[in-house]
C-alpha cells in the first residue's frame, strides 16, 4: 500500500476497525465480558497498525493504537477545574444516615418538593477506593484529564489517562459540546497481585495496596510506564457541561444542574453509559433511610467478593432539582453522604508518648508505636489528641493498644488491652516545658489543649507558621517545602514571615537540595506572593480560629488590613458567622505588638493585599477567558480571581466559545489554538483594561 493514496474503501475500513477495537476494549476492560478471542483482537489491531503505518496522514490521536504513551514530561502542569471537585461528608453509624435522611426530607418538604409522609429518593453506589479524576471532553473527544488536587486545581495527567483502555478517547453519539466527567481510577485486586509479582521479579518497588499503586501509576511523568499498569476508570459525577439538552431546570442558579440534560442523578449515569463511559453496575435507586441501610448491609456482606476495593457506599439525592435546593456547606454537598465501612483495627505495642508543637503552640501527645499494618498502610505513629484524651483512654507506655485506621483518616489509638498491661506502667503526665524552646507549657481553664508560651520565639511554631503561610490556600509559594523551612529557621535566616521576602537566589542556592534553578524559581514564587488577595494574607497569618471562610468574610466586610487591625471585638462581631470566640481571637492577635511588627515588616517588604474578595461588578458577565503563560504582575490564580470577581468564567481549554485568551510569557499550545480558531488574544494590560472598563 505504501506510495499510493488511501481510497474511500480503505478509509471506511479504518473507521470500522477503530470503532470495533474501541468496543472490544469496552467489553474487556469495562464490562469484563470479552466477545472475541485474544487472537481475533490481535488480528484487528495488526490490521489497524498496518493501515496507519502505510498512510500516516490518516493517524489521529483518538486511534486505539495511540494508547502506548508519549514522551516523558518534565513536570505536571496545573489545571484549574471549571467547577470544584468537592469532598463528601462521612457517616459511620446508622443514626448518622437517618439524621441525613431527616435533614433532606425536612428541607425538601419545606421547599414543596416532597409531600408529607413521602420518602426521599436516592441514588446509591459504591465508594471506590482509588484516585479521583476529572476528564474533559470537547465535541466528544478527550482533551484533558486532571487529578482532584485541592478541589479547585489539580495536575494535568492527560497523557497518562489516554493510556487507560476503559476511558473512551471519543464518546459515542449524543454527547454535548463540553462535558467534564468526574470519577475514580483504581486497580482490581487480581491485577494488583500480578503487578506486584512483576515488580518483585524485576527487583522494583512493591506497592502497599491497590489505591497507592493506582495513584503512583497515574502520576508517572513517563506515560509509557502508566500504559503498562492495569488501571481502570469508573465515572460517578460531572462538572461543567455545555451544549446539552435541557430538562426543565434552566431557571436554577447552579450551573452543573442547569446544564444537565436529565432530571435525576441516576439518569445522568445512564446517559454516561450510553456514551461509552464505565459506571458502577451495582448502583441502585432507593427510597428512605431504611432503603439506604439495606443497601449498605448488602454491599458490606459481599464486599470481600468484589474485584476491587471499596471503603463504603455513597448516597445522593436523586432529583437534580432537589440537589440544587439542598445546596452545599463549605466543601461538601448537603445532598450526598459517604457511609464508611467499619474501621480496620489491629493491636501493637505503645513504645513511647512524645509531644509535638503545632503552629499555634498547641501541644499534641503522639503515640510512638511498634509498626503495624492496618487499613492498607504501615502505622508507626498515631495522634492522642490532648492530655484529657490520653487520661480518658488510660493508655500508658508499655501497653498493648488497639490502633484504628479508616480510609484516609489519621490513625488513632482506640485504647489499651488491659489484660496485657505489664506491671509498673504509669499514667501520662504532660511536660511542663516545650520540648523545642523550653518555654513554659500552659493550659487555659476553658481549653482542652495545652500550649507552648514561646510564640514566634519557638522554632517549631515559626516553622509551622511559615509552612502554613506558604500553603496553596494562603500565599501559595510553590517550592517552599518543609526541609528548606527547617534549614532557614534553624540557621536563623528566617525569624518571621516577613523575612521570606528578603531572601535572594544566591543565598538560597547554598542550602541543601537547592540548586540555582530551584532557587530562582522559589524567588519568583515569593515575588508573585507579594500581592495576595486580602483574604489569603489574613488566612496566611495563622490567627487562631480563622479559617479560609472567616478570612474571606472578614476581608469582604472590612476591605483592608488596616481596618481589620483597627477593629474591636464589637466591630468584628458584625462579620458574618463570627462569634465571640473568633472575634476575641482576632482582636487579641492584632493587639500583640510583635504581630503588628510582622505585618508592618511585610508592608515594608512590598507585600500589598488586594481586596478582591467581593464581586466588583459584572463587567465580564457571560465571558469565558483562558489564561496561558506567565503574566508580568499577576499570578494566574490572582488573575483568575479577578476575572471571577468581575462575573467572568475561567476555562482550562480553548474553544470557539472562548471570549478571550490572556497570553503571557512562554504561552504554549493554548495560544496556538486561539489563533487557529480566531479567538481574541490579549495580554495582562488588556485584561486590566477589561476589568477597569
Amino acid at each position: 500500500m505504501t506510495g499510493s493514496s488511501p481510497d474511500e474503501a480503505l478509509r471506511q475500513e479504518l473507521a470500522a476497525l477503530r470503532l470495533s477495537i474501541a468496543e472490544h476494549n469496552r467489553c474487556y476492560y469495562v464490562l469484563d465480558d470479552p466477545v472475541v478471542s485474544d487472537a481475533q483482537y490481535d488480528r484487528l489491531m495488526s490490521r489497524l497498525l498496518e493501515i496507519e503505518r502505510a498512510f500516516p496522514e490518516l493517524l489521529v490521536p483518538e486511534s486505539p493504537s495511540q494508547r502506548v504513551g508519549a514522551a516523558p514530561l518534565a513536570a505536571f502542569a496545573t489545571v484549574r477545574h471549571a467547577q470544584p471537585m468537592l469532598s463528601l461528608s462521612n457517616a459511620f453509624e446508622s443514626e448518622d444516615v437517618r439524621a441525613f435522611d431527616k435533614r433532606v426530607c425536612d428541607t425538601l418538604l419545606e421547599a414543596g418538593l416532597l409531600r408529607a409522609g413521602e420518602l426521599a429518593e436516592y441514588e446509591a453506589e459504591f465508594k471506590f477506593d482509588g484516585l479521583a479524576i476529572s476528564l474533559r471532553y470537547e465535541q466528544g473527544r478527550l482533551v484533558q484529564a486532571a487529578t482532584r488536587g485541592d478541589g479547585r486545581t489539580g495536575e494535568d495527567v492527560t497523557h497518562n489517562i489516554r493510556t487507560l483502555r476503559s476511558v473512551p478517547l471519543v464518546l459515542k453519539g449524543g454527547y454535548p459540546e463540553v462535558l467534564e466527567v468526574r470519577g475514580e481510577v483504581l486497580i482490581n485486586r487480581r491485577d494488583f497481585e500480578r503487578l506486584n509479582q512483576a515488580q518483585q521479579e524485576r527487583g522494583e518497588k512493591i506497592f502497599v495496596n491497590p489505591r497507592n499503586a493506582a495513584a503512583g501509576s497515574l502520576r508517572q511523568l513517563d506515560s509509557g510506564v502508566t500504559a503498562t499498569r492495569p488501571l481502570r476508570f469508573f465515572a460517578y459525577s460531572w462538572g461543567e457541561i455545555e451544549g446539552a439538552g435541557r430538562s426543565g431546570l434552566a431557571g436554577l442558579p447552579n450551573e452543573a444542574v442547569r446544564a444537565a440534560p436529565c432530571a435525576t442523578h441516576a439518569q445522568m449515569l445512564d446517559w454516561f453509559e450510553r456514551m461509552g463511559l464505565p459506571v458502577d453496575q451495582s448502583r441502585r435507586v432507593l427510597k428512605g433511610a431504611e432503603g439506604l441501610l439495606e443497601f449498605y448491609r448488602d454491599v458490606g456482606a459481599r464486599r470481600a467478593d468484589l474485584p476491587f476495593d471499596i471503603d463504603g457506599v455513597v448516597y445522593k439525592v436523586n432529583a437534580l432539582a432537589a440537589q440544587e435546593v439542598l445546596g452545599y456547606v463549605a466543601r461538601a454537598p448537603r445532598f450526598a453522604l459517604a457511609h464508611k465501612f467499619p474501621a480496620q483495627e489491629e493491636t501493637t505495642l505503645l513504645l513511647d508518648i512524645d509531644v509535638q508543637v503545632g503552629r499555634t503552640g498547641a501541644i499534641t501527645p503522639v503515640a510512638r508505636l511498634k509498626p503495624v499494618f492496618v487499613g492498607g498502610v504501615t502505622v508507626a505513629n498515631a495522634t492522642l489528641h490532648n492530655e484529657d484524651e490520653v487520661r480518658r483512654k488510660d493508655v500508658r507506655v508499655g501497653d498493648t493498644v488497639i490502633v484504628r485506621r479508616a480510609g484516609d483518616v489519621i490513625p488513632e489509638v482506640v485504647g489499651p488491652v488491659l489484660e496485657q498491661r505489664p506491671p509498673g506502667t504509669t499514667p501520662f503526665i504532660m511536660p511542663k516545658n516545650c520540648p523545642v524552646c523550653d518555654s513554659a507549657i500552659e493550659r487555659l481553664e476553658d481549653e482542652a489543649a495545652s500550649r507552648c508560651t514561646g510564640g514566634l520565639f519557638c522554632a517549631a511554631q515559626r516553622k509551622q507558621s511559615i509552612l502554613h503561610a506558604a500553603g496553596r490556600k494562603a500565599l501559595d509559594i510553590e517550592g517552599l517545602g518543609e526541609k528548606l523551612v527547617d534549614q532557614l529557621v534553624d540557621s536563623g535566616r528566617i525569624k518571621s514571615l516577613a523575612d521570606l521576602f528578603a531572601l535572594n537566589a544566591d543565598e538560597l542556592a547554598d542550602y541543601d537540595r537547592m540548586g540555582r534553578k530551584s532557587a530562582l524559581n522559589l524567588i519568583e514564587a515569593i515575588d508573585q506572593a507579594r500581592r495576595p488577595a486580602l483574604s489569603r494574607l489574613l488566612f496566611a497569618l495563622g490567627i487562631r480560629h480563622v479559617g479560609e471562610t472567616t478570612a474571606r468574610d472578614a476581608a469582604r466586610h472590612f476591605g483592608s488590613m488596616q481596618a481589620i487591625m483597627a477593629a474591636d471585638e464589637a466591630s468584628l462581631l458584625a462579620v458574618r458567622d463570627v462569634g465571640p470566640v473568633v472575634a476575641h481571637s482576632i482582636a487579641r492577635f492584632f493587639a500583640e505588638p510583635h504581630n503588628r511588627e510582622v505585618i508592618n515588616a511585610l508592608a515594608q517588604a512590598g507585600v500589598q493585599a488586594l481586596a478582591v474578595d467581593e464581586p466588583t461588578g459584572q463587567r465580564l458577565d457571560g465571558k469565558t477567558l483562558v489564561l496561558t503563560g506567565s503574566l508580568p504582575n499577576w499570578s494566574r490564580d490572582e488573575a483568575a480571581r479577578r476575572i471571577l470577581a468581575a462575573g467572568g468564567k475561567v476555562s482550562a481549554s480553548v474553544s470557539k466559545k472562548t471570549s478571550y485568551v490572556v497570553a503571557g510569557a512562554d504561552a504554549g499550545s493554548k495560544l496556538t489554538k486561539a489563533q487557529e480558531l480566531g479567538v481574541a488574544v490579549i495580554d495582562e494590560a488588556g485584561l486590566m483594561a477589561l476589568l477597569d472598563a
